[in-house]
């Protein structure tokens, strides 16, 4: 969840340790820090966002060509000055920053503090940097030697850099189970939870896997395992340009990020959609194909919007492949003993790869003998890396903690892994099958047009910014799109709203409708429209305020609802694709009128790497 990044070469590293930190910013909000190392070794931290850091050391002596820094989002006590990263050890001879939870700190810290370390801090990570202390204490060792013994000490997850005073020309990390991505330039070294602040210097970096520890020192690096065992680095070319990760003209990433969805629902099409051909291509799946063409069941894992996501999957691999899915909350899946066998496919879907409870539950399954296919956005992440086949989406980073082109770009990525798989099995003929291709190449044009209603959904915005509650409502594949507008909504605005199949409104919702609920529903033209019509009718008795999404020329529903978004037509399978767009905007404007900080939305972070 947290924001790393450090630097050590031949340039002055503050600069780029705040610039990253900026960058890292929508990992973790709390708190920020950075550690310079330069004779002394010298930490300055603060409450509050990066801006509130660098104001808080505009007058200090910054100079130092090797250095860390820490953006937080608070997992052990609540976020002040004492909490935030880095943290000393006892003597101020060493500093650590940590991404991650150290799940046995409480015991460790009791014999620390036996040993006579003094904690100034509620964190864990203070326990950590104490306890490399002692280890090299006890020792005598090299730090380098105390990091490794520390590690297998520790029981949890995490991602660290470590500095020593002792030792100006080396820095030291670490990961298991938090990401960590190593820059490498002429003579210089970038460190960072992801590749956001390194694309800037170099496109050239070392993926870190779990239980590695980084030494550089004196320009070189070494990578060693826990056990001490050499280890060759792969080194990676970045796909990522620079102007991906700027606003580029909007006010937040956020907005960018949905204006952006043509062009990145377009790129997780390329090169599997070939129209001229008549032909699908997905590289993931030609290596398994059998398996899923014999698959007994699929499993989706994943959390938040991913799981949205998942829940479209599942109707379209269950419609056009006739495969059964379950679709699984995997914070949930990794705890409940579940029933897995050799014949299943789990499908683990995660924008960053990283999330924590998506990891567990891939390490579950594999145990298990299950075929993991991974779905992600993030190139040579832990997912991508644990999975036996899969593929990414595309969507090129995302910024704003609130995903919007990560969901389209996921679901576009599924509507071709059902369309693959429906054909391969024969459930999915070939005159439906091409009727699909033409559909799903012409979405990006069909989501261009629905942000053309950006100005009237901010119309519909400023009537319903003050309401404290939200009701949205969708049947069959616009169901999890009622679940993902809801959750747009009170990621960002704070207003509580729900989602709920329309049909089980009867069933307890209903009861909440007045003429102050404002109700959204999804109501385009589908095999469940005529159910749904009933359902505003049922709303609209109840005085209910009716938000109405709808197929353009809908002449009924209009008639009915107090506001109407009409949304270009296309077939039901792919109508999330350009339904969720209007609630992307809704919830986007509502937030920005009530003066919420959309892309940084109080706790929360992009990306969820602890449990």
């Amino acid at each position: 969840m947290c924001g790393i990044v450090a630097y050590i070469g031949h340039r002055e590293a503050c600069p780029i340790i705040l610039k990253g930190l900026r960058r890292l910013e929508y990992r973790g909000y709390d708190s920020a820090g950075v550690a310079l190392l330069n004779g002394e070794l010298n930490v300055y931290k603060k409450k509050g966002k990066v801006a509130d850091l660098e104001a808080f050391i505009a007058d200090k002596d910054l100079h130092a060509h090797t250095g860390m820094g820490h953006t937080r989002w608070a997992t052990h006590g609540e976020p002040n000055d004492s909490n935030a990263h880095p943290h000393y050890s006892t003597s101020e001879r060493i500093a650590i920053i940590h991404n991650g939870i150290i799940e046995n700190y409480a015991a460790l810290k009791t014999h620390l503090q036996q040993q006579g370390h003094v904690f100034h801090s509620d964190t864990d990570t203070e326990v950590f940097v104490n306890l490399i202390e002692e280890i090299q204490k006890q020792n005598s060792c090299s730090l380098e030697e105390a990091v490794r013994l520390a590690l297998h000490e520790v029981v949890g997850a995490y991602a660290i850099v470590v500095l020593s005073r002792d030792e100006p020309n080396q820095l030291i990390a670490a990961r298991k189970g938090s990401p960590m991505v190593i820059g490498i330039g002429e003579d210089e070294f970038f460190l960072a939870s992801d590749a956001t602040p390194i694309i800037e210097y170099t496109n050239e970096v070392v993926y870190v896997n779990d239980y590695e520890i980084v030494v550089i020192r004196d320009g070189k690096m070494a990578i060693r395992s826990k056990e001490d065992v050499q280890q060759t680095p792969y080194i990676q070319k970045l796909e990522m340009a620079l102007d991906s990760i700027e606003k580029g003209g909007y006010e937040h990433f956020m907005l960018k990020e949905i204006f952006e969805q043509p062009r990145s629902i377009l790129d997780s099409m390329r090169g599997r959609l070939e129209l001229g051909a008549n032909h699908l291509n997905m590289g993931g799946v030609r290596a398994y194909e059998q398996k899923f063409v014999n698959a007994q069941r699929i499993i989706i894992v994943a959390c938040g919007t991913s799981w949205h996501a998942g829940l479209v999957a599942e109707y379209l691999i269950e419609d056009l492949a006739r495969i059964p899915v379950e679709v699984e909350y995997a914070s949930e899946f990794r705890y409940r003993n579940p029933i897995i066998t050799e014949r299943d496919i789990v499908i683990a879907i995660s924008q960053s790869g990283e999330t924590a409870d998506t990891l567990a539950a891939i390490e579950l399954a594999k145990s298990k003998g299950a075929t993991i296919f991974g779905i992600c956005n993030v190139v040579g992440s832990s997912i991508a890396r644990a999975a036996d086949a899969g593929a990414y989406t595309h969507a090129g980073p995302e910024i704003g903690v609130a995903s919007t082109k990560a969901f389209t770009a996921q679901v576009t990525v599924l509507t071709l892994l059902a369309m693959i798989v429906g054909s391969k099995r024969g459930t999915l003929n070939d005159l439906k099958l091409r009727e699909l291709m033409v559909e799903l190449e012409n979405i990006p044009a069909k989501v261009e047009k629905a942000l053309l209603l950006n100005t009237e959904i901010k119309q519909i915005a400023e009537i319903f910014k003050d309401v404290p509650n939200f009701l949205y409502l969708g049947r069959g594949y616009n169901f999890p799109v009622a679940l993902e507008g809801a959750l747009k909504l009170k990621e960002i605005s704070y207003i509580h709203a729900e989602g709920y199949p329309a049909a089980e409104m009867k069933h307890g919702p209903i009861a909440l409708i007045d003429e102050n609920m404002p109700v959204v529903v999804i109501a385009t033209k589908d095999s469940s429209y005529e159910k749904v019509v009933s359902n505003i009718q049922e709303v609209k008795a109840r005085k209910g305020r009716i938000i109405a999404v709808v197929t353009e020329g809908d002449t009924t529903i209009p008639e009915m609802a107090e506001f109407v978004i009409e949304v270009p037509a296309t077939s039901d399978v792919l109508m999330p694709l350009v339904s969720v767009v209007p609630l992307q905007l809704l919830s986007y404007h509502i937030a920005v009128l009530r003066g919420c900080n959309v892309d940084q939305p109080r706790n929360l972070a992009k990306s969820v790497t602890v449990e």
